[in-house]
């Protein structure tokens, strides 16, 4: 039986526009709609706000507030207009069928988001309970709690954003005009990873970071073409950036929401290079957990 014969039904939509040039210029295309959209938005914001202390826009942009993450993590509904402009105008199509049968995607969420939060509720409960250091307290719990809703929403525009980006247009663009998972499911996965390589925030540990990230984009890719929908991959997403945005974030940027702070941060060389390996240990364990939720 062929592991990925889902993935046919989810790139179908695609091969009607299979030309390698149209998904380069749609990639372009979006990144330089989204960059628009982003920078239109911010620059209307800080006009609107006037001038403010120093410290104030930096703590935006770095995510150091509540208001500032919910704006951050909001504004990749930008990224989302961004490919259904260029789904709609370069390839006649919409957006949603970058995601996949509404009912079959929403489904398998539902199925892998069930099966993920009991494997988080087990790695919580068990020990070690901490980094080696305590973690540093945050954000009162009861404001974390009444935030949560918001916060869960935001979590979810910004991982569903990636998703239909990367393991959407671009995996099924590639898809549809090579079949080889080394270009579909290579590809994107090296973008992803670009696009989290931060050499000013995270020094000497940004290759491994990027590195962390492209191998979790082909896990995503791998969950997509099995289940023939973006569900299972904005699940494992939606976990993953939950735990590393509202629960334990690093102290460096994107903190705002989070609960508590891990004792160092991406600079420190050797603690993140030692939690690294849990953290890809969590990470191959949740992506055979979606795949056991989407057995058939």
């Amino acid at each position: 039986m062929n592991r990925y014969a889902a993935h046919q039904a989810f790139i179908a939509p695609a091969l009607s526009s299979a030309p390698v040039w149209r998904v380069i210029v749609g990639f372009l295309a979006a990144s330089a709609i989204y960059l628009l959209l982003n920078n239109l938005l911010f620059s209307t914001l800080f006009n609107m706000m006037g001038p403010q202390n120093g410290s104030f826009y930096d703590d935006l942009l770095t995510g150091k507030t509540p208001f500032a993450m919910f704006l951050l993590l909001g504004s990749f509904g930008l990224m989302v207009m961004a490919v259904a402009i260029v789904a709609r105008v370069l390839h006649r199509r919409s957006v949603a069928s970058l995601i996949g049968p509404a009912q079959l995607a929403i489904s398998q969420f539902g199925a892998v988001m069930r099966i993920l939060l009991a494997v988080w509720v087990i790695t919580y409960l068990l020990p070690p309970w901490d980094l080696g250091e305590p973690y540093i307290s945050n954000m009162a719990l009861g404001r974390w709690v009444l935030l949560l809703p918001l916060s869960l929403v935001a979590v979810l525009i910004q991982v569903s954003a990636e998703e239909i980006v990367f393991r959407g247009y671009v995996q099924q663009q590639l898809a549809a005009r090579f079949k080889s998972p080394l270009v579909w499911m290579v590809l994107p996965s090296v973008l992803f990873a670009l696009g989290h390589y931060l050499p000013n925030e995270a020094g000497e540990n940004a290759v491994t970071i990027a590195l962390w990230a492209g191998v979790f984009g082909i896990l995503m890719a791998d969950l997509t073409a099995r289940s023939g929908s973006l569900g299972p991959a904005i699940a494992v997403h939606f976990c993953n950036n939950v735990a590393a945005i509202l629960i334990t974030s690093m102290p460096d940027d994107l903190s705002g929401l989070a609960l508590y702070l891990t004792p160092f941060g991406m600079e420190d060389t050797e603690a993140l290079r030692a939690w690294l390996p849990v953290d890809f240990a969590m990470m191959l364990v949740s992506w055979l957990a979606a795949r056991l939720a989407i057995r058939r």
